[in-house]
């Protein structure tokens, strides 16, 4: 998905979403099936000076706790061994957090307090799922190993019910 201005609406759902108003949303990078957004795109320096490396940024509930649950298992640190075995694995995880890092610089906001600092533990460990997955759903599969993975083992997440409607709840 080609990364969105966020209408008035997708401002309105992300903050039922998050329950909380959204801090500088600049895109919404994907889309659930549902037509909600589910990852948005982040400024790297807040509106109140504050740097912010997490350029994708998760905010669908069904989503996020999905992603929570997956995160409980014993998933990352397999890959955390697995990146210190395998150098194609290692290297393909690299270069997704170079992807990360130019499509953030890419709005050219200069930040350099997070000049090389990606998210999600890239680009030698894997500390945030959400981070990962949310990227892998932004950039679009190939671009993330370890996120794509991890994508991949999630169940349908939008079938748990209208994320608005459970938060208004």
């Amino acid at each position: 998905m080609t990364p969105e201005k966020p209408s008035d609406s997708d401002l309105a759902a992300i903050e039922i979403q998050l329950g909380r108003t959204p801090r500088d949303v600049h895109a919404v990078a994907y889309r659930c099936p549902c037509g909600n957004p589910a990852v948005v795109e982040t400024p790297p320096r807040l509106n109140d000076g504050t740097p912010f490396p997490t350029f994708y940024y998760a905010t669908c509930p069904n989503l996020t706790s999905e992603i929570s649950t997956l995160e409980n298992s014993d998933l990352m640190s397999t890959m955390n061994n697995r990146l210190n075995v395998d150098a194609e694995l290692s290297g393909a995880y690299r270069a997704a957090h170079d992807d990360y890092i130019a499509a953030r610089t890419a709005l050219g906001i200069d930040v350099p307090e997070i000049t090389d600092i990606s998210a999600g533990g890239m680009p030698d460990r894997v500390k945030c799922l959400h981070s990962l997955i949310a990227h892998s759903l932004a950039a679009g599969e190939g671009v993330n190993p370890l996120g794509d993975e991890a994508l991949a083992k999630l169940p349908q997440w939008w079938q748990n019910g209208n994320c608005l409607e459970r938060r208004q709840q």
